[in-house]
């Protein structure tokens, strides 16, 4: 008997373990959502249990591939920044106005510590309201957004 990873009526994801036991409300949670997005998915039941593991995106059925990215679109909701317009202050907190691949937006740091390196020139930056937000690569940010970022770093 194999695995598989449906909807229920109510719209909930449903895994079928290899025993034929039926899990409902279960989650993807990617290893590596930032760095490698795509190596390595775990299925999650409701208390966090790992129910099942992908070493790949390649290795779900294309069926179950689109069932697990529509539910990740919901959860992984983290705009990239594209430019950053201006900041108020230099010193923390500090309110920058940003441009998104989701469009202009407005946050408050509080404080240099909520501007973390991921990996290589990758950036996580936490707003006040404990939103994510993602500079994919600072170096390709143009002249006065990496102006003012540095001064933050």
């Amino acid at each position: 008997m194999s695995q598989r990873l449906e909807r229920d009526t109510l719209g909930r994801l449903v895994f079928k373990d290899p025993n034929g036991k039926m899990h409902t409300g279960v989650y993807p949670v990617r290893a590596f959502p930032i760095t490698a997005p795509a190596a390595g998915l775990s299925i999650m039941d409701q208390s966090g249990k790992e129910l099942w593991w992908y070493a790949s995106i390649a290795a779900i059925p294309e069926s179950e591939l689109a069932l697990i990215e529509e539910e990740m679109t919901a959860r992984e909701f983290m705009p990239v920044i594209e430019k950053i317009i201006q900041v108020s202050t230099f010193a923390t907190p500090s309110i920058w106005d940003i441009e998104t691949d989701k469009g202009p937006t407005r946050i408050r740091l509080k404080g240099e510590e909520d501007i973390r390196r991921i990996a290589g020139n990758t950036l996580l930056i936490a707003d006040s309201n404990g939103l994510q937000f993602l500079i994919k690569d600072s170096t390709v940010l143009d002249k006065n957004s990496k102006k003012l970022l540095d001064r933050f770093r």
